[in-house]
């Protein structure tokens, strides 16, 4: 997500790495590159290894964290703190959010001192910004429904996620949400992949979960879905309240209030977390303490 928001504010070229992997492939590194480390915890083994990397080749370094003293916090020269208070559920949700809402906020801030942004704009995004708890709360009080979609599914064996643009990482992380609280198998891709690969597993036995928001790749969507529904599968669109045309081509939807494109992710993420919850809960699984999962991984 943090790519699209620096690309496109502040026009800086952006790279996204697993810390897993970003230390065994040789990565081209020097003293005017700013190395982010993003992490609940501050203490996850791989990341604090790529912070080390980093700071041994002379790059400036920033930990974006929750937990206050943390080994990350201590060794970064930079630290921005989410304060999300304790996060005690090992699929993190509410620090997703934070951290997503503190990349948003860096972005705009290299933009103004950047001038990639007008002041005009840079208010604009600041109010939508603003305006998201209140939209997560008008939604939260009809998340009921998502139970009654929850009910349908909740026995299925697989799910395929479906996004694009800044709502592609969206979909990543629904479809990690629900292996992680219901240990059904899920995927997420970018929309325009499903014909690479994906579409091949399309049937009446594959649900499939799409964020088709107002956005610039909106009629993007709007033809994958389609796709999708005449290949039999049983499609779930995250749409906007104002959005009626996308209604006749889902067999269930799930109206989120509208928002724009660049601050959506923050409020198209919630009903994929509340999916995930409530088909754990219909399957007797532990949401907080899933199976096999640890809240910090702090060996390799």
């Amino acid at each position: 997500m943090s790519k699209f928001l620096f690309e496109n504010f502040a026009k800086i070229p952006t790279e996204v790495d697993i810390a897993s992997e970003f230390r065994y492939r040789e990565p081209v590194l020097n003293e005017n590159t700013l190395i982010i480390v993003v992490s609940q915890s501050g203490e996850t083994a791989d990341t604090l290894a790529a912070l080390r990397l980093a700071k041994s080749k002379g790059c400036r370094t920033l930990a974006i964290c929750n937990v206050v003293d943390s080994s990350m916090s201590r060794e970064a020269r930079h630290i921005l703190y989410t304060h999300c208070g304790p996060e005690i559920g090992v699929a993190s949700t509410k620090a997703f959010t934070g951290q997503l809402t503190a990349l948003y906020i860096l972005a705009l801030d290299f933009a103004h001192k950047r001038e990639t942004l007008t002041n005009k704009e840079l208010k604009k995004y600041l109010k939508e910004l603003w305006d998201v708890p209140v939209k997560i709360g008008e939604f939260l009080k009809k998340a009921e429904s998502i139970n009654d979609i929850a009910k349908v599914f909740a026995h299925q064996r697989d799910f395929l996620y479906l996004g694009r643009s800044v709502n592609y990482p969206v979909a990543l992380e629904g479809a990690l949400k629900l292996k992680e609280v219901s240990y059904i198998h899920a995927e997420g891709y970018a929309a325009g992949e499903m014909k690479h690969g994906p579409i091949a597993l399309i049937d009446e036995f594959m649900p499939i979960v799409a964020i088709a928001v107002e956005s610039k790749v909106y009629n993007k969507m709007v033809s994958s879905i389609e796709e999708a529904k005449a290949r039999g599968g049983t499609i779930v669109t995250v749409a906007n309240e104002s959005d009626k045309e996308i209604k006749s081509k889902s067999d269930h939807i799930i109206y989120v209030p509208k928002t724009d494109e660049f601050v959506s992710p923050l409020v198209t993420v919630v009903p994929l977390q509340l999916l995930a919850y409530y088909i754990a809960v219909l399957l007797g699984c532990d949401v907080d303490q899933p199976r096999n999962l640890a809240k910090s991984v702090t060996v390799e």
